[in-house]
């Protein structure tokens, strides 16, 4: 009779450890569950997935090159001719491209930080732009989808790539990059201030920065100082406004002439960017001027407008800074300065981009599976339609009930998202931060307690426990009202 093999107890454990089903948090086990009605599980291996994105990738730019109608690096051109005719002595914004009525429209600021486009010719100006272009395009990506990405358990070099494919076709990008626009590096901006903010402590006392630069660059950003202000974030606000302040002053030191025309005159002449009826105005504006052409449309109506869609955009914002959605906060900020701002070309949209990747990650964390559906249905949709062109079929006649609904299609999608665009509770719901001199030592004490659960979700804000609830710091939050 053979002896039997002798089981060390290091050996029995190895063994008992592999026959255990592997326990996984519930969320977890949910999550992967329910992804796998979403997310295919082929290609399953690294051979196969580099295979697909390396075919997604050459799909995508055969399309961009032979589909879309390519800009020539028109915004490119003007920025360097202007900043050039300046350099040589001539005034800013006196220059405009030969046979166009096209000339500089930023800020002073902007000029000076474009002033080293002049020491390089026009090759490598293009090629300067497509680099900044793509940096800004992977830290808008990085900076939204990442928590997502970690949550769902995804290969994160897989999903970032056929994330990348996927953001190039949106019109916005393809229009932003042939353009040789600066959109994407402003909205990469400020949304590191919506990090900052999300990460607290050192690295919070920076916040504002980048949206300060941004709005000394380009006047659209500066609703994002307001954004500080409405949600109580003080010193944020503080900073991005002495910073922005610092910049435009730094820029009448500099150019004294130049700031004087432009805050005095150029900033006031909208035909400078173009007729306002336009087809690729997508902004509240723009309806009012294709609904008025060939006449000119009511500024009473262009501002009752705003002010309404201010206080929905107030009213959103502090519920989405209550619940601690960071991203969400700063999305439906991006969508509103696009819809009350005079004039939103089509490039301009990329501000969308925050609310499509808000909206799918809603769907993704839902636990409700028709509601899950619905919503990546609507993200899935709302993508669709701004990769298609769709405004341009009503670019010479937008009259008629489809020429209101068709020409002003992405204006709708801005609407519609800033009306319904899901808030995601990060922790428990709680009040907005509190003004300075309102905190108790026991609230700071309870605040500091409920802190936990930030470190997971980086573009999520921590928390303040309600005193008095009854839910003890670090446990799970309670489903919000619409199923999450």
């Amino acid at each position: 009779m053979s002896e039997k093999p002798r089981i060390t107890r290091t050996k029995r454990t190895r063994l008992t450890r592999a026959r255990l089903p592997r326990v996984l948090p519930a969320r977890t086990r949910l999550t992967r569950i329910r992804l796998s009605a979403y997310v295919p599980g082929w290609p399953a291996n690294t051979r196969g997935r580099a295979v697909l994105v390396a075919a997604l990738a050459l799909a995508t730019g055969i399309f961009l090159v032979t589909v879309p109608l390519h800009r020539e690096w028109f915004d490119l051109a003007v920025y360097r001719g202007a900043v050039t005719h300046w350099r040589g002595g001539g005034p800013l914004y006196d220059y405009v491209v030969p046979g166009t009525h096209y000339g500089f429209t930023y800020p002073p600021f902007a000029a000076l930080c474009m002033l080293p486009m002049t020491l390089v010719g026009w090759p490598q100006a293009v090629a300067l732009s497509l680099l900044l272009n793509a940096l800004a395009g992977a830290a808008i990506l990085a900076m939204t989808a990442r928590a997502a990405v970690r949550r769902q358990g995804w290969s994160r070099w897989y999903a970032f790539a056929v994330a990348g494919c996927l953001f190039a076709l949106l019109e916005p990008v393809r229009d932003t990059i042939s353009f040789g626009q600066v959109n994407l590096l402003l909205l990469a901006l400020v949304l590191a201030d919506a990090r900052l903010l999300a990460a607290g402590g050192g690295r919070g006392r920076l916040a504002g920065i980048g949206i300060g630069l941004a709005a000394a660059i380009k006047l659209t950003p500066a609703v994002f100082i307001l954004y500080l202000f409405v949600t109580r974030r003080l010193r944020a606000g503080l900073v991005a406004s002495a910073v922005a302040l610092g910049a435009t002053l730094s820029a009448v030191w500099a150019a004294p002439g130049a700031s004087r025309h432009y805050w005095t005159q150029a900033m006031w002449d909208t035909d400078r960017v173009g007729a306002l009826a336009y087809v690729s105005n997508q902004s509240w504006q723009g309806v009012l001027a294709r609904l008025a052409d060939p006449g000119e449309p009511s500024r009473t109506v262009w501002g009752i407008g705003v002010i309404a869609l201010l206080a929905l955009w107030a009213r959103r914002a502090r519920q989405a800074a209550a619940a601690g959605d960071e991203l969400a906060g700063f999305a439906l900020t991006g969508l509103t300065a696009c819809l009350i701002s005079p004039v939103t070309w089509v490039h301009h949209l990329v501000w969308t981009v925050p609310a499509l990747i808000v909206l799918a990650d809603s769907g993704l964390r839902s636990a409700d599976a028709e509601l899950r559906r619905r919503r990546l249905a609507w993200a899935a949709s709302l993508y669709v339609i701004l990769c298609s062109s769709v405004v341009w079929l009503w670019s010479w006649d937008a009259a008629g009930v489809d020429g209101f609904l068709g020409s002003n299609a992405y204006v709708w999608i801005c609407l519609g998202l800033l009306l319904a665009l899901p808030v995601r509770a990060s922790a428990r719901r709680g009040r907005l931060p509190e003004m300075p001199g309102q905190r108790t030592a026991a609230e700071t004490s309870a605040t500091m307690g409920a802190c936990t659960h930030a470190t997971e979700y980086p573009l999520e804000s921590r928390q303040s426990a309600l005193p008095g609830s009854s839910t003890p710091p670090g446990s799970k939050p309670a489903p919000s009202a619409s199923g999450e």
